[in-house]
């Protein structure tokens, strides 16, 4: 699906590769603790990779996104003046923040070139320059980081002919490690949503995961899906702190948390709700998924704005949860088109935006598929 040949480029030794971002629909955040998620691929919003052979490594910044050029101290501040947001100015720096996506390119190729030499996977000879691009809507829990590593990784996978060389079940530790030497806590669901394509069925119990190493990856059909929405604020959320308490909690042995995230797990058995398309149970299971996670978390570290969006949906009678950790949700719509514009008329009285999600399918190619048998 996101691959463009050299040929197509039209410039020779080009590797063009692009990544979706992600839509957690049952089950999330339970990847983190040994459960079960279904998620898919965001065709609405992607980040993409290109390589090009040269002298040297390059790592190139992005024009808007890694800013370092600026007129003077008072730019550099409120550089790239952003817009309002609950009647105060926003710039560049504080809606971007200090890190773009060199970071990212940068802590892959690192965890590529290890998995190489740990596993006597030998690389040819030979420099490339790594520049990227997205519209991913920065912290809105769309997974617009992992997006950028995981283009990478496919660049460097075909740039280096070692794409039938490392199982596909292995190339979301890739990419997650290469988060975890950026300090992002994340889990395993959104890398393999990524790598994958399409809509995929994850099963990350203990067991899978002590004797593989990774969690057993089950792609579905994408047409099973109804119409389904995303909204998301222009203000964002810190989408990376929102396991942390909860977390330290399920090591703790804590009951509450240990059954109540067992419950998010067993929703992603909602694989065949999907399967036989009953979508009012697909809506009950949504917001199940949602509600746990609140009594979970608690509204405070929710926070106001993604829970708003969550409910804003609820008014109108969709079925609505977070895709990620907040800053987006995703909603369905079972009684059709009349309460979708139902909900894009509240949406736009709450300030927030709102978009028909675009369903894509599985980006795997024959090599990929072969990698999945071995």
């Amino acid at each position: 699906m996101d691959k463009m040949n050299s040929t197509e480029a039209g410039v020779a030794g080009m590797i063009q590769h692009r990544a979706c971002a992600l839509v957690g629909l049952l089950g999330n955040p339970s990847d983190v603790y040994f459960g079960k998620t279904i998620s898919f691929s965001l065709g609405n919003f992607w980040a993409s990779v290109k390589l090009e052979p040269s002298h040297h490594l390059v790592i190139k910044p992005h024009p808007t996104h890694d800013l370092v050029q600026f007129n003077s101290l008072d730019h550099l501040i409120e550089s790239d003046y952003f817009g309002y947001i609950n009647n105060s100015k926003v710039y560049q720096l504080e809606s971007v923040g200090y890190y773009g996506g060199v970071r990212p390119l940068m802590a892959i190729c690192k965890v590529f070139d290890k998995h190489c030499k740990d596993n006597n996977i030998n690389l040819q000879q030979g420099n490339f320059t790594l520049s990227y691009d997205t519209n991913i809507p920065r912290q809105t829990g769309l997974s617009g980081s992992s997006a950028i590593g995981c283009a990478a990784l496919s660049c460097l996978l075909d740039f280096y002919k070692v794409r039938h060389l490392i199982k596909v079940q292995v190339r979301p530790n890739l990419t997650l490690s290469a988060e975890v030497e950026l300090g992002i806590v994340a889990g395993l669901q959104d890398r393999v949503a990524q790598v994958y394509g399409g809509l995929v069925h994850m099963d990350f119990s203990k067991e899978n995961m002590d004797k593989l190493g990774h969690g057993i990856y089950t792609p579905m059909d994408i047409s099973l899906l109804p119409p389904l929405h995303v909204i998301y604020a222009e203000n964002p959320s810190d989408s990376g702190k929102v396991h942390s308490t909860v977390r330290q909690r399920w090591l703790n042995g804590d009951e509450f948390i240990i059954s109540s995230m067992t419950e998010v797990a067993n929703i992603a058995e909602g694989q065949s709700v999907i399967l036989e398309k009953n979508y009012p149970k697909l809506a009950e299971l949504m917001n199940r998924n949602f509600d746990l996670r609140r009594r979970m978390f608690g509204d405070e570290c929710l926070g106001a704005l993604n829970i708003e969006m969550v409910e804003v949906a609820r008014r109108v009678g969709a079925a609505s949860k977070f895709t990620g950790s907040g800053g987006a949700v995703v909603v369905f719509c079972p009684d059709g088109p009349s309460q979708v514009k139902l909900l894009e008329d509240v949406c736009q009285k709450a300030g927030f935006i709102i978009q028909p999600i675009q369903l894509v399918p599985s980006c795997l190619n024959n090599v990929d598929l072969k990698t999945l048998s071995n």
